[in-house]
């Protein structure tokens, strides 16, 4: 892609896995991230600002693909790009609605999704059809 979305996506992915590691310190002290706690305001803050990043992905990765000539899988494309927009609201919701070590374990895989869904868009936009 282009190359500020690839520092974006690098900086995501790196928040991103900050995060989930954040997430497994909580899973092991069993400390789901309450926005009553300091540091459950902290971690929900930085749960907000990457899901802001992501949300500024979104919206570049859909004018690049409106606005490119390649052939790319714009339906793939645009499901990955919407997928890890979506991941992380429903694995916090899913975190707060469930306050036991399974319910933390969920913001863990769903912060290491992230990266994983950045991985595919990047494969997706570089792919060579026919190949």
């Amino acid at each position: 892609m282009v190359p500020v979305v690839d520092a974006l996506t690098s900086v995501l992915n790196w928040v991103a896995l900050g995060a989930a590691l954040w997430a497994l310190v909580l899973v092991v002290l069993l400390r789901p991230p309450l926005p009553g706690r300091p540091d459950g305001w902290a971690y929900l803050g930085l749960l907000v600002l990457l899901e802001l990043g992501l949300l500024a992905q979104a919206v570049v990765g859909f004018v690049n693909l409106a606005t490119t000539d390649r052939d790319v899988e714009a339906l793939t494309f645009g499901g990955y790009l919407l997928g890890a927009l979506l991941v992380l609201p429903i694995a916090v919701f899913w975190a707060l609605a469930e306050r036991t070590r399974w319910g933390i374990a969920v913001l863990v895989i769903g912060c290491l999704v992230v990266p994983v869904l950045n991985l595919r868009l990047d494969q997706v936009w570089a792919a060579v059809p026919g190949v």
